[in-house]
């Protein structure tokens, strides 16, 4: 199963981040900068990532280590620019992405997290004061010598499942969706639950659906901004649906004919299917190759 943002054959050296000297040594005429418009990939037109020197950085610039590539560092870019903004959503993101091989695809989701992070998080969360890069970007430390607090840079669990009744499949809409598409119901991770408790929670909350039998199937980094979502399949005991309006504008049960139309393009079907760079794509195709 190949998920999109995964698979990267970065060599991501940890014992390189912490030794600041070797660090430093591979910041030379041979190392590699991934070149961003913000946070979107620049893309060649061979259809690859782009990729620079250090001197094309800014010099007011942040430089996170993103590992090692055939003996190179590998580094991206914390620009000034990004410091406090908020990056529109650029609508030919998912075409330009779409051009990239998996791992390449991989690499640039890493550092969109980690860079999208940074700039973010300037300030302590503990007592505010400013934070300095540490560790070749994959830690930042407060700058005040009373608190000397340690961050590092944020993932955050979302469940999405497959909720199955009779043979059918649970599927939802949200109101940001393309019309007619459908995909699996979706939620973060709360504090004090286990995954098996966040997927009963988010599937009664938005479809009032009770289920058992919650179990793994497969995960997917997801770099907007920084979720690991954790695909999960579960049973239904009854499959009425009392629907939460303010999370999804339509729920429904779909057969396995249903699913195998809209998975393969059928825009005749009841529904069109979740595009191949989200995992709910390939959680479907695992169910109906199950």
């Amino acid at each position: 199963m190949q998920i999109a943002f995964a698979g990267s054959r970065l060599d991501r050296a940890d014992h390189i981040r912490a030794d600041p000297d070797r660090l430093e040594s591979l910041m030379d005429w041979r190392a590699r900068l991934l070149r961003l418009d913000g946070l979107d990939p620049e893309i060649t037109p061979e259809g690859t990532l782009a990729w620079g020197t250090l001197a094309d950085a800014a010099p007011d610039s942040e430089l996170v280590f993103l590992g090692l590539r055939d003996g190179k560092g590998c580094f991206a870019e914390v620009a000034a620019k990004l410091i406090g903004s908020v990056a529109p959503a650029n609508p030919r993101l998912w075409a330009a992405m779409s051009a990239l091989d998996p791992e390449e695809l991989a690499t640039y989701g890493a550092a969109r997290s980690l860079v999208d992070w940074h700039a973010r998080h300037r300030f302590c969360a503990r007592c505010g004061a400013p934070t300095r890069l540490a560790k070749g970007g994959w830690q930042r430390n407060c700058t005040n010598d009373a608190c000397k607090g340690e961050h590092f840079p944020r993932v955050d669990p979302v469940t999405i499942m497959l909720v199955e009744h009779s043979g059918r499949l649970l599927l939802g809409r949200q109101p940001r969706f393309p019309p007619r598409r459908f995909s699996a119901l979706a939620g973060f991770v709360e504090p004090g639950e286990s995954i098996e408790e966040a997927v009963a929670r988010e599937v009664l909350e938005e479809a009032g659906v009770r289920v058992t039998s919650v179990s793994y199937i497969a995960s997917q980094p997801w770099p907007f901004p920084s979720s690991l979502m954790m695909g999960c399949h579960a049973v239904a005991a009854d499959d009425a649906l009392t629907i939460d309006t303010t999370e999804l504008e339509e729920a429904d049960w779909f057969t396995r004919e249903e699913v195998a139309a809209a998975m393969a393009g059928d825009e005749g079907g009841r529904f069109l299917a979740p595009p191949p760079q989200a995992i709910a794509h390939h959680l479907l195709k695992w169910w109906l190759e199950r």
